[in-house]
């Protein structure tokens, strides 16, 4: 029995957090949904997610921080980060840091085809 990687979706809009998580889990992987950067903060102090998707614009901590806390832990390096938002300048500016950036909306397909690249040791 293999394990499936988990991907992490950090997004307060519960219909794209829905899009995301499903989405991902037909791409093959468990998911975890939180709705605020803190909740994401707090998960991945204790977990090391696959693939981490980061709506930028975030309650409590924006998701440039999360981002950031991401890159700074060793323990979280093999972390995959797409970056998730409608705002573009926001996107240039965290492009070098995140491992791809999505303008929104974001379509099923598009993120299911995505996720499916990043798969850790995928045999296709």
């Amino acid at each position: 029995m293999t394990t499936k990687p988990v991907a992490l979706v950090i997004e307060d809009d519960p219909g794209q957090a829905e899009v995301f998580t499903v989405a991902l889990q037909h791409a093959d992987y468990d998911t975890v949904t939180v709705h605020d950067g803190q909740e994401a903060l707090d998960y991945l102090e204790a977990h090391e997610p696959s693939l981490v998707i980061i709506d930028i614009n975030l309650p409590n901590v924006t998701g440039d921080k999360v981002l950031a806390y991401i890159r700074s832990e060793i323990r979280l390096f093999d972390t995959r980060a797409i970056l998730a938002t409608a705002n573009y300048r926001q996107a240039e500016m965290l492009r070098n840091d995140s491992d791809l950036v999505l303008i929104k909306p974001i379509s099923y397909t598009q993120l299911k085809q995505l996720a499916e690249r990043f798969y850790p040791n995928r045999n296709r």
